[in-house]
């Protein structure tokens, strides 16, 4: 309220005294939610002024909004900065609403719906798994302020799941009042980095280093894969880059998806006598020029 009175473009001399008077007006309108707020302290203390904001995956890990991004009304009203948090390009694009108190009407009213994500690893959707989670969620007290309070919940993680969907647990959501029944609580699921395996929708993709003569005369090699190791047979003149499908070894579901193992070339270092005079004579043994196709 202070920097709306300083920045006010009828008060304030300043050149930008009007950008600025919206950016307060901006803040103001969605860290009065206090969820929203909560959260976005937590990214706070990761973000530094100046730098290209991208939130990261795991920004609001552990908090649980009564709901998601802007109104369609808002929609398109607030800066890239927060509509990259809350709005349709943020966490749950298309839910709308907001933390807000109940009429005296709402005598049996259902409670309200609940959303959070939950990081999970991408074997426990090969496998299934049960996960602790705990949230931070808001109450009101006696007196009708806000309050920030966690509760731990177990969860089942079903084998299959992807990421972006949503698991549903009947009535862990806002509580109901009077004889209402609670709300149901959704978790949308994400998975953490992993430090092998990158994954679009059902497919898994995975990065195979492979040596010179490996991909030149054609080699059988075990291959990682989420669900164990497996045999895969490389064939001759493959050349890095090259998608290698095993199919069926995907996210696994009703149609599981497939895992591709992306060639890449691996050189040996020539650190040695030995090794330098092997890349020798194979420099002689072949007439190879990489850049032929470039007309050079």
């Amino acid at each position: 309220r202070k920097l709306s009175r300083k920045y006010h473009p009828d008060v304030s001399k300043e050149a930008d005294a009007e950008a600025r008077f919206k950016e307060v007006g901006e803040a103001y309108a969605v860290l009065k939610d206090p969820e929203k707020r909560a959260a976005y302290d937590q990214l706070g203390a990761n973000w530094k002024a100046g730098q290209e904001f991208r939130p990261p995956p795991d920004w609001d890990q552990g908090f649980e909004f009564h709901a998601g991004g802007f109104t369609d009304a808002e929609a398109g009203q607030f800066s890239d900065f927060f509509d990259s948090l809350f709005g349709r390009g943020g966490f749950r694009p298309g839910f709308a609403g907001g933390f807000g108190a109940r009429t005296q009407r709402d005598v049996h009213a259902h409670g309200q719906d609940t959303y959070a994500r939950v990081l999970i690893d991408l074997e426990d959707a090969y496998r299934g798994a049960t996960r602790t989670l705990t949230l931070k969620h808001t109450e009101m007290d006696a007196d009708g302020r806000p309050q920030v309070k966690e509760r731990t919940l177990n969860v089942h993680i079903p084998r299959g799941v992807r990421q972006g969907q949503q698991i549903r647990l009947a009535r862990q959501g806002g509580p109901g009042i009077g004889k209402g029944r609670a709300g149901d609580l959704y978790l949308e699921v994400a998975f953490r980095p992993h430090r092998l395996y990158k994954v679009e929708a059902k497919d898994v993709y995975l990065t195979l280093p492979v040596a010179p003569w490996e991909a030149a005369l054609g080699v059988t090699v075990q291959v990682p894969t989420p669900s164990g190791t497996v045999d895969l047979k490389i064939p001759p003149n493959s050349s890095g880059g090259r998608k290698l499908r095993l199919k069926g070894r995907g996210i696994p579901a009703r149609e599981p998806g497939d895992l591709y193992a992306v060639l890449d070339i691996a050189l040996p270092k020539s650190d040695t006598v030995a090794a330098r005079a092997a890349y020798e004579a194979f420099k002689k043994a072949l007439d190879f020029n990489p850049r032929a196709g470039l007309g050079v």
